[in-house]
């Protein structure tokens, strides 16, 4: 069904700045947003590409191919909707990091066999917001057909398929065309300040919405070219543009493969997150002399029965190292946590809410998805 133009409403908005140019959102989202009354024209959203591509046609192709994610974090309570692609009939799916970071709980529905099923998290790069995801116990699956996106070319006709507005059911479509290549942005989780660098994008005018993350963009003969990630959430009313982003297939699944082969590096982790059970947010204390902005890691929640809590961190307080290397920004912390497995033991350092210096031993616990 074409889609209704909806405004990104994300679980944990990411934004992202394109050189100074437009805002931008990562597009797992949780089905919801503001929308026009139906049958109004929105100005945001170019007409259908008239010509040979049949985007309803193209989109039905593909369609069986995908499912509906469902995500619940089960800390804060809430359930997020995305989209995954499937790699092969034994239920293997390629979707987004950003759409897996932080749940507690995955569910799948294959649009194909209308079957629902538990996800188990192979692994993930969150420098290529690359996740890898396993459905449990299926089989006889349809999966994706693969294009080469290094043939890709400004102008070419494109449509954008996805779980938009988290709606569920049959896939949404819209197309568009390609505008660049070999896009950066810079995108930031307003919620944690942290930031993720994604590069060599291809840029889209399809108006990519909420829960379109880990969808396919797909090429006139219906190939996936691209995986959905990025959308501006500032519309252009007066020229009636949009920007999508997606990250070329081919570039996905390198890292997919990597992940499948079970060859964790630097920024591949394979299985499980280890976990500290914190909710830790980024503090920027302000410019110095010099130009310099001091930066803490500074312990916003804590979740009841983690390692966090045993060890006496609390709401407040500010994470100074891990293993004796000193953490600034809640990225570097995260780097860290993900060169471990569940089970660790790690030596923290923190400095508490009345200004003590504190140090003890945690062993990891089994973390989110993502």
């Amino acid at each position: 069904m074409a889609r209704p133009p909806v405004r990104p409403t994300p679980r944990h908005l990411l934004t992202a700045v394109l050189t100074g140019v437009v805002v931008l959102a990562l597009v797992a989202g949780i089905g919801v947003g503001y929308a026009l009354r139906s049958g109004s024209p929105s100005p945001s959203v170019k007409p259908p590409l008239s010509g040979a591509l049949n985007a309803s046609a193209i989109a039905s192709r593909v369609d069986r191919a995908l499912v509906d994610l469902n995500i619940t974090d089960g800390d804060e309570g809430i359930l997020a909707a995305a989209t995954g692609m499937v790699l092969s009939s034994s239920g293997v799916v390629l979707t987004n990091n950003h759409v897996i970071d932080g749940a507690t709980s995955i569910r799948a529905t294959d649009i194909g066999n209308h079957k629902t099923y538990s996800v188990r998290v192979v692994g993930y790069d969150y420098t290529s917001d690359t996740a890898v995801l396993q459905l449990e116990g299926a089989r006889g699956l349809a999966a994706v057909s693969i294009g080469n996106s290094s043939v890709v070319r400004d102008g070419d006709q494109v449509v954008a398929i996805g779980n938009a507005g988290g709606s569920g059911g049959t896939p949404s479509f819209a197309s568009g065309r390609v505008t660049a290549l070999r896009q950066s942005i810079t995108a930031v989780n307003d919620a944690t300040r942290t930031y993720e660098q994604l590069t060599g994008l291809i840029e889209t005018d399809s108006p990519i919405q909420a829960g379109d993350s880990g969808g396919p963009l797909v090429n006139a003969a219906g190939k996936v070219i691209g995986m959905d990630t990025a959308a501006s959430n500032s519309y252009s009313f007066s020229e009636g543009t949009t920007q999508g982003y997606a990250i070329p297939i081919n570039a996905a699944v390198l890292v997919a493969q990597q992940i499948r082969d079970g060859d964790a590096s630097a920024t591949v982790h394979i299985g499980r997150t280890a976990f500290l059970g914190v909710a830790v947010a980024t503090y920027f204390e302000g410019s110095r002399p010099g130009g310099k902005v001091v930066t803490a890691v500074v312990v916003v929640g804590v979740m009841m029965g983690t390692v966090a809590q045993r060890v006496g961190l609390a709401a407040g307080d500010v994470i100074v190292s891990l293993n004796g290397e000193g953490v600034s920004t809640v990225s570097q912390l995260t780097t860290m946590l993900q060169t471990h497995q569940p089970g660790d033991t790690v030596r923290l350092e923190w400095t508490d809410v009345s200004g003590g210096s504190r140090t003890a031993s945690a062993v990891l616990g089994t973390g989110p998805a993502g």
